[in-house]
């Protein structure tokens, strides 16, 4: 019975199985050494085959390395472009970050094998034509919004490399420093892309939408999914409504600022028009007075000098 028990454990693995099992294992050392410090031999040791069977799966270090890194990107890559396919802007960009952030938090190993600096012999790239394929997309979203808004789509490349590239690099950061949670730091990092530096909310949260999201893979048309997105742009419209009530308060105020300063002026114009009046009327009076008494005193003179008066 020990035997069969034996031979049952040790059962040998099917091709499929065994190139599995050396793609996981290459991925842990990968991401603990990077390419140059790990080997064939450590690989096939951890897997406790020959180096030949190896040899034989991937051709050599490259090969699974190339597959590994091929297997990162692509999952990476999914979820963000399944992010970018919901159908208001902000909700693009919240779901974009908390991707990229929860592939980190649920592949730490497979980040940390993309931001090394890619092996030349991967043959699928380093983390920057990463970040560039993913601002690729971005970019067409960009375009969309700076054209609905009257901004030069022509800019849309170099700001969806800014964003994708401040996204990255904290994603980066928080590789290592795991804290905040990661909805908080989506919420932070959406709060200075959309809202930027001069309108930044003191207590960002992400939106109701975002935050009630299923944790499995949603399908873009799923009924909860569909129920979420319209509730976002519920949510949406509510806070444009709001915006646009502020601002027509705004112009209003600014309107009977206006009418105010503008009839306080007439007032001030009426009565500087008042005071000129009286000073015209004053120096009339005066030169009047003054006409009257060079008659007297022409009239006082002859009468002295003993002419008749006029």
């Amino acid at each position: 019975m020990g035997t069969v028990t034996e031979s049952r454990s040790r059962r040998r693995m099917t091709g499929r199985e065994r190139r599995e099992q050396l793609i996981l294992i290459s991925r842990t050392l990968f991401a603990e050494k990077g390419f140059d410090g790990t080997s064939i031999e450590e690989i096939a040791a951890t897997a406790q085959v020959s180096k030949p069977v190896v040899y034989e799966h991937f051709g050599g270090k490259e090969g699974v390395y190339a597959v590994v890194v091929d297997r990162e990107m692509q999952k990476l890559l999914s979820m963000i472009t399944e992010a970018l396919s919901a159908s208001h802007a902000l909700v693009k960009l919240e779901r974009a970050a908390l991707a990229l952030l929860r592939y980190i938090e649920e592949s730490s190993e497979g980040f940390r094998i993309l931001v090394r600096d890619s092996h030349a012999a991967s043959g699928t790239g380093t983390f920057a034509s990463l970040i560039s394929e993913i601002a690729s997309q971005v970019e067409d979203v960009l375009a969309d919004e700076f054209a609905e808004r009257g901004y030069e789509p022509k800019l849309a490349p170099m700001y969806a490399q800014m964003l994708v590239g401040m996204v990255a690099l904290t994603g980066q950061w928080w590789l290592d420093a795991r804290k905040p949670a990661r909805e908080e730091v989506a919420a932070h990092l959406v709060n200075l892309a959309w809202n930027g530096l001069t309108g930044l909310n003191p207590q960002p949260a992400l939106s109701a939408t975002t935050r009630q999201q299923v944790p499995a893979k949603p399908r873009a048309g799923d009924k909860e999914l569909r129920e979420l997105e319209k509730a976002r742009e519920k949510e949406l419209k509510e806070a444009e409504k709001a915006r646009q009530r502020e601002l027509r308060e705004a112009e209003k105020a600014r309107l009977r600022e206006l009418k105010e300063r503008e009839r306080q002026l007439k007032e001030a114009e009426k009565e500087r028009e008042k005071v000129l009046k009286e000073a015209e009327k004053a120096r009339e009076r005066e030169e009047r007075l003054r006409q009257r008494e060079a008659r007297l005193a022409e009239r006082a003179a002859r009468l002295g000098q003993g002419e008749p008066p006029e």
